[in-house]
């Protein structure tokens, strides 16, 4: 677990990593659709979420699903991502 660190204009690999109390600043956050990363009470400034690998796949994936007229499904996903916890 990364604690207190603060991230200034690095790639950040996140599959399995878990950060309490980080910065990142200007960082690439590179996610590949392994173990979620975990964050507790993390800020993010000026950060670009990058998916590569199966997380691009699956992004690709939603999308198909989004133009082949599975919209309603996409959407549902989206609610439940965005829904307060």
């Amino acid at each position: 677990m990364q604690t207190a660190t603060i991230f200034n204009h690095e790639t950040v690999p996140l599959d399995g990593e878990a950060f309490r109390d980080c910065e990142f600043r200007g960082c690439r956050m590179v996610y590949r659709g392994g173990e979620p990363p975990k964050f507790d009470n993390c800020k993010f400034e000026d950060v670009d979420w990058r998916f590569e690998d199966a997380a691009a796949r699956t992004v690709a994936h939603m999308k198909t699903v989004w133009m082949a007229g599975g919209k309603a499904p996409v959407q549902a996903m989206i609610k439940t991502i965005t829904a307060a916890s």
